[in-house]
């Protein structure tokens, strides 16, 4: 029963930091500093696409949105599994979001944890 609560205490933390890492990396894309989003980003994103073709597809898809409104947390989810990515420990965050073009929108940011334990986002889907 102890090991089990350390468990949960420890992936509700991990949750906490992943969601932290989600909204430093969010408000880069904000702020349009979308190579930085790439700069910033786990390395699994960073070997799937280039900086260059990262930033253009995020600046094209969040370009029309128009200014961030408001945004909050709908759901956050610790996994060690993700279809299609390497094992590994993952936070599933999906944020509502209200932009100045679009006044509803869902983003799903998943971070991930990195060898040196840090979160940085391994994933960006907005619809």
């Amino acid at each position: 029963m102890a090991f089990c609560l350390t468990a949960q205490a420890q992936s509700a933390a991990d949750v906490e930091q992943a969601k932290a890492a989600a909204e430093t990396w969010l408000a880069l894309a904000d702020s349009n500093h979308h190579a930085s989003t790439w700069a910033e980003a786990a390395e699994p994103l960073q070997q799937a696409v280039t900086q260059a073709d990262w930033t253009q597809a995020l600046q094209g898809l969040r370009a029309p949105l128009g200014q961030l409104k408001r945004r909050t947390v709908q759901s956050a989810t610790f996994t060690k599994d993700l279809p299609g990515a390497p094992a590994g420990d993952y936070v599933v965050i999906v944020f509502a979001s209200q932009f100045a073009n679009r006044p509803t929108a869902v983003e799903t940011v998943t971070p991930m944890r990195t060898k040196d334990g840090s979160w940085k986002v391994s994933g960006y889907y907005l619809r």
